[in-house]
């Protein structure tokens, strides 16, 4: 489900009142943590946290004119989203988060290749997603996109 909204304030103001806190929560866990230099925005009708032109000018493969994804959090039909483009893209990252899960929530990991679904909002596990955040700079992130942006043109 893409939002239309044009901003994140918009975004926000459209989540179901049940989900609502722990989306914030969510957000507000995200901007604390975040290192420097990724920028709040909408990004693919999400909240979005980004590589922007100024520190990265080639902009994300799939299309240029767009700034590098890095996180994107989403409120879907029947969950709330977190895409973490650092876990599709570091197989040691993903590696710890799997292995951290557990500690952190009772419920199974419901994940795709950098979908986090949390369908249970209360037990989203914010304290490991504070750690996740702290894993990676900014320049650690797009030194990771360009080496695997590499390999994929090789293949």
């Amino acid at each position: 489900m893409q939002s239309i909204a044009k901003n994140v304030q918009e975004y926000l103001k459209e989540i179901p009142e049940d989900r609502a806190v722990y989306f914030k929560k969510l957000r507000d866990v995200i901007v604390k943590n975040i290192p420097d230099g990724f920028e709040e925005m909408m990004s693919y009708g999400m909240i979005g946290y980004v590589v922007p032109h100024s520190l990265f000018p080639d902009g994300y493969h799939c299309n240029p004119s767009q700034p590098l994804p890095f996180i994107n959090i989403a409120s879907q039909k029947n969950f709330i989203a977190m895409y973490h483009m650092g876990l599709y893209g570091s197989p040691e990252l993903l590696n710890w988060f799997v292995k951290e899960y557990p500690k952190h929530c009772k419920h199974k990991l419901d994940m795709g290749k950098s979908c986090v679904r949390f369908r249970k909002p209360d037990q989203i596990p914010f304290e490991l997603i504070e750690d996740l955040l702290k894993k990676i700079t900014v320049e650690e992130y797009i030194k990771k996109y360009k080496d695997n942006l590499k390999k994929f043109k090789k293949s």
